[in-house]
């Protein structure tokens, strides 16, 4: 399990916790409809998700009102969004079709250190200059 600013998190509350952030960017709030339609789960899945996340202060929970992330919770999917944007860019820099990208971007994402994500953009912004 990936260590983020301090807290150990599951692939699956990381692909959580990036969706949150995705919908909070489009509606201002997260659902547990919403999210169980994105992640296509049930709802009781998500809600018990949700809870085990706003345990380790990622998510601000307002029970039959929605949720929202945290500040800690946002600098954690900051960082989860960046590694995607990342690997996007490079398996784009490879020619790698958007299709096959994004599974195996989806596939490898959660293993890669932050080490490894800094050394991918450096070289790929060493390819722009």
């Amino acid at each position: 399990m990936p260590r983020r600013l301090g807290v150990i998190l599951s692939e699956k509350a990381e692909d959580y916790l990036e969706r949150i952030q995705e919908l909070t960017d489009r509606q201002g709030f997260a659902r547990v409809s919403d999210l169980a339609e994105e992640l296509h789960l049930g709802k009781a899945s998500v809600s018990s998700m949700i809870l085990r996340l706003a345990k380790q202060g990622l998510v601000n929970n307002q029970r039959y009102r929605g949720f929202t992330l945290t500040a800690k919770g946002i600098k954690v999917a900051k960082t989860i969004r960046q590694r995607h944007e990342v690997l996007t860019q490079f398996f784009n820099f490879l020619g790698v079709s958007t299709k096959v990208a994004q599974k195996d971007i989806e596939g490898i994402e959660h293993h890669l250190s932050p080490e490894t994500v800094l050394k991918l953009k450096t070289l790929l912004l060493s390819r722009k200059s």
